[in-house]
C-alpha cells in the first residue's frame, strides 16, 4: 500500500485497477469520489497499479503515480482516509495476478474510467467475477458493458458527477 492505510474489511470498495497511464485517468477518479462520494456514502476508493519500477515499457507510470500521491496529499483528511494507492508488486506475474483478482473479487464496484482505451482486460475480468463495471464510453469499453445490465457507461470521460452518480447508485 503506498497511502498510510488499508480500507476496513466490511467497507464497500470501489477499484480501479489500471496501470499508472494518464489514459487511465485515475486522477479523475480519486477527484471525482473525494468530490461526490466521500460524503455521500461510506465506500473506500482503491486504485491500484503495477509498482511503477516494475514495468520498463510504461516510462511515465512513475510521474502518474507521483502526481496521483500529490493530489491525494491535498485531500482533506476524510478523503484521504477513504482512498487508498496500491502499487502492486511485479517480481512474481502469479503473485501480481493474485492481487488484482482479490482486489477485483473484494470489490463492490469496479471502475475503468479511461481517456482512451481499446479492448479493457480489467472490465472483462470484472465482469467475469459478476462484479458491476463503470466505465467510460471509450473504444472496447463501450462496447464491453451493457448498461443496466453489467455496469454504466459514461459517455464524457471528464463528467465527474455523471461517473460518481454511477458509482453511487453501483454501490446503493
Amino acid at each position: 500500500m503506498v497511502t498510510d492505510s488499508a480500507p476496513p474489511p466490511d467497507v464497500p470498495v470501489v477499484l480501479q485497477a489500471s496501470r499508472w497511464d494518464a489514459m487511465k485517468d485515475m486522477q479523475g477518479v480519486m477527484r471525482g469520489f473525494a468530490a461526490h462520494l466521500v460524503g455521500a456514502s461510506d465506500a473506500h476508493l482503491i486504485l491500484a497499479g503495477p509498482e511503477s519500477s516494475g514495468v520498463t515499457d510504461d516510462p511515465e507510470a512513475n510521474a502518474v503515480l507521483q502526481d496521483c500521491l500529490s493530489i491525494w496529499r491535498g485531500l482533506p483528511a476524510a478523503a484521504r482516509g477513504r482512498i487508498h494507492l496500491a502499487c502492486v508488486p511485479m517480481e512474481d506475474p502469479d503473485a501480481a495476478a493474485a492481487i488484482v483478482n482479490a482486489l477485483q473479487r473484494h470489490a463492490q464496484v469496479v471502475v475503468q474510467k479511461s481517456l482512451a482505451e481499446g479492448f479493457g482486460l480489467t472490465v472483462a475480468e470484472a465482469m467475469y467475477k459478476s462484479r458491476p463495471v463503470v466505465g467510460t464510453a471509450v473504444g472496447g469499453i463501450a462496447d464491453q458493458i451493457v448498461p443496466g445490465e453489467t455496469g454504466a457507461l459514461i459517455a464524457d470521460p471528464s463528467d465527474l458527477d455523471a461517473f460518481a452518480a454511477a458509482v453511487g447508485a453501483l454501490l446503493k
